[in-house]
Formats: C-alpha cells, sequence, structure tokens
C-alpha cells in the first residue's frame, strides 16, 4: 500500500519493484483480446480488493514480499521481453502507476521497438504527462461495491476526468451478477465514461462462462462490450498464463 519507491542501481539505471514478466501468451481481457502479448506484472497496489486473482502482488498478511516481488532494472525487463518478440506489451499489476518514474524509461524502451504498450489501472492515480504520451491504450478498471473498498478511495472523479480526456483509454468493470450493472451505469453516466467494456469476475472457467451468459443480453441493452477472461477460459487460475 501506498508509494512504491524507485530504486537507482550504482549507474543510475532506473529499476521496477516486480512481481513476474511473462509470455508470449495472449492479452485477455478488454479490446485488445486475443493478441499475443509479453506482461510485466508490478508488484504492490494501493487498493485491497476482495476478489483480486493477483493478491500476492501486496497482500503481506497472505504472502511474503520477500519470496513474491523483486527490484529488476528496466533494461534487464525489456531484455525478458525482446526473447518472447511481442508486438503488444501489457504493463499490469498490482497498481502500475504507483511505479510511474521508472515506467516512462520501459515505455520509452517498448516505443523505440515498435511494440504497443497497454497499462491496466484501477483508475485512482493520474499519469504523468511523459508517460501518458508512451501508452498506447490505458485498460482502467474503476472499482465497484463489490471490491469491498470504500467509494473515496476507488472512485477519484478528478482521475476518471483526466482519463476520459485522453482519447487512448477504455473502462472495464468487473462485474460478479446483474446486479451490479446500475452501479455500473451510475459512474459511467455520472462521470461521462467510454467506451465502457464488462468483465465477468472469475478465476475458473465455468464461473466465467456462467456469468458472461448471464451478462451477454443486459449488457447487449445498454449499449456496452463484453469482454471474457480468455486466459481463464485457457488455463484456469495457472500464473503466469
Amino acid at each position: 500500500m501506498g508509494r512504491v519507491p524507485t530504486r537507482l542501481t550504482a549507474d543510475r539505471a532506473p529499476e521496477l519493484v516486480v512481481s513476474e514478466v511473462f509470455g508470449p501468451t495472449f492479452q485477455g481481457e478488454g479490446p485488445s483480446v486475443g493478441r499475443r502479448a509479453g506482461f510485466v506484472r508490478l508488484g504492490r497496489c494501493n487498493l485491497d480488493c476482495t476478489f483480486c486473482d493477483t493478491a500476492y502482488t501486496w497482500d503481506w498478511e497472505r504472502y511474503d514480499p520477500a519470496a513474491e516481488l523483486r527490484h529488476e532494472a528496466v533494461a534487464a525487463v525489456v531484455a525478458e521481453l525482446e526473447a518472447m518478440a511481442p508486438e503488444l506489451v501489457v504493463v499490469t499489476g498490482g497498481e502500475p502507476l504507483l511505479q510511474q518514474r521508472s515506467l516512462v524509461p520501459l515505455a520509452e524502451q517498448c516505443r523505440a521497438r515498435e511494440w504497443g504498450v497497454e497499462v491496466e489501472t484501477n483508475g485512482t492515480r493520474i499519469p504523468e504527462p511523459r508517460l501518458v504520451d508512451l501508452v498506447t491504450q490505458w485498460n482502467v478498471s474503476p472499482k465497484l461495491a463489490n471490491s469491498g473498498v470504500a467509494l473515496a478511495d476507488r472512485i477519484r472523479p478528478e482521475v476518471l476526468a483526466a482519463f476520459q480526456a485522453m482519447g487512448r483509454a477504455v473502462f472495464k468493470f468487473v462485474v460478479a451478477s446483474e446486479d451490479d450493472l446500475d452501479e455500473v451505469a451510475a459512474v459511467v453516466e455520472g462521470h461521462a465514461l467510454a467506451p465502457v467494456w464488462v468483465m465477468p469476475e472469475g478465476t475458473d472457467p465455468a464461473t466465467v462462462l456462467e456469468r458472461s451468459r448471464r451478462l451477454a443480453d443486459p449488457v447487449l441493452r445498454r449499449g456496452w462490450n463484453l469482454t471474457p477472461r480468455l486466459h481463464v477460459l485457457l488455463w484456469g487460475d495457472q500464473r503466469g498464463r
């Protein structure tokens, strides 16, 4: 929780607090679902969602940070990605925007290699202008009451407005049942968000499929998009996929 310090090595090379770098795999969620990608999962988060499927990046009551996280030079992360030959790099977490200082050189290195960059964020931190210009797409996931997080912590109007103004953000909501859709509508209408993607919560294929089927028609009626969790459908809750 809180700000993640960025450590510099002796030659002033920037580092990231990393949980895992993995791929090639597929982007499993949102508009780019199915695209071949390399993933950089960063450590630590400023929220504590009850349904989080990557709690090993931040929940130190259940996990050991010494075992789960490492400081890794940006250059080393890029080298791992190069071995995957990705067209797309997805930076996720945790909450990546807690580490903005070192995300800039990572995104610069990706752009130099003509890799697209998507950043998954919970929508509570405004990215700095240098980073905004380097990211191809922002996948912003405002949290609902089903996350168990207090409203003032999970919905930051000024941050959502900043993402909407960028013109390169999509808004993805984790939904457990049709009952959650009215709350999605309130957030979307209250903050003039578009485009909207609804994603079923779940970490096993059966749950994701069942909820997708139940949500499909209501989501269509509201004029929104529905995204699966492709990686869950293919590999369940397996890490590194």
